[in-house]
């Protein structure tokens, strides 16, 4: 199920369009995604696989339950994409790695996702260090130095 395409509430002009560059930014990468024939989950499972990984540890990454994790790996290494390992010190859990396939995919996918560079070429280079200041501030929480 997609998630909502507009503010579910009465918001502020900060949260639509917080909600407007989200919104723009999945629509983008299930276009980026589909056209590498490739799920939006399993382009972000591809993506997380930059080492090798138990099946835990990645549901857990992406805050899923495990037996979906399974299922998007049973089809990534259907074709090839993604291999399953033992686990060098616990023989009974494996881990999983991306093929040189699954590499090549995944490097062809992240090269024509292009919303997030084209959205910050709109910025000039001073504006996109306070953008990433304040969106890391709304994440954490947190002050940044001298601000």
């Amino acid at each position: 199920m997609a998630a909502p395409s507009g503010p579910v509430a009465a918001s502020t002009d900060a949260e639509r369009a917080m909600f407007d560059f989200v919104d723009a930014y999945d629509r983008a990468y299930e276009t980026a995604a589909l056209e590498h024939g490739l799920s939006v989950a399993q382009a972000c499972v591809l993506g997380r696989l930059t080492r090798q990984i138990g099946m835990r540890e990645l549901a857990d990454e992406l805050n899923c339950d495990a037996s979906n994790i399974t299922q998007i790996i049973s089809r990534l290494e259907a074709r090839d994409l993604v291999h399953r390992r033992p686990h060098p010190g616990d023989g009974r859990s494996r881990q999983i790695v991306r093929t040189s396939d699954g590499a090549a995919l995944y490097a062809a996918f992240e090269e024509s996702f292009e919303f997030a560079r084209s959205a910050t070429a709109n910025l000039s280079a001073r504006e996109q260090a306070q953008l990433a200041t304040l969106l890391r501030k709304a994440l954490n929480g947190t002050r940044e130095p001298n601000s």
